[in-house]
């Protein structure tokens, strides 16, 4: 049986002091702490707003998204451009203001991003609000032509 008497000047501990871990540990868990964090954001994150569809009516549009989208308009050229921050795939149509057509279009301008661009023979300008409707953003957008 072993007792707690030396023996031949050995130890059961090092004569050196171990190195402190303490930081390390507390590093660590910091790091595991943020890593989990932002897991758990990426997934109860809402992500942007998505454009579902796209109505023509009398004299304008109608965008129907599943949430408010922060939006700026622009007039570039005559046309009236519609800068949203939302998803959602390239469309195209036509409608008519006052017996004449217009164009539209729907582009995506790079991540989580879309443009608009109402094209008409002659220059346009537009009004747009947007009210929540049957749980989903309904953005109006009224046109009258120069």
């Amino acid at each position: 049986m072993h007792g707690s008497a030396l023996e031949d000047g050995q130890h059961s501990t090092p004569e050196t002091p171990r190195p402190q871990m303490g930081w390390r540990f507390f590093a660590s868990l910091a790091l595991f702490g943020l890593l989990l964090g932002m897991m758990l954001g990426r997934l109860t994150d809402d992500g942007t707003a998505r454009l579902e569809r796209v109505e023509a009516v009398e004299d304008g549009l109608v965008l129907w998204l599943d949430r408010e989208a922060p939006l700026r308009g622009e007039r570039i050229a005559g046309a009236l451009v519609l800068h949203l921050e939302a998803s959602g795939e390239p469309a195209r149509g036509q409608l008519r203001l006052a017996g004449k057509a217009v164009s539209w279009r729907t582009l995506p301008e790079g991540k989580d991003r879309l443009r608009l661009e109402l094209v008409a023979a002659r220059p346009l300008h537009g009004e747009w609000r947007g009210a929540a409707a049957d749980g989903r953003w309904r953005l109006r957008i009224s046109l009258r032509s120069e």
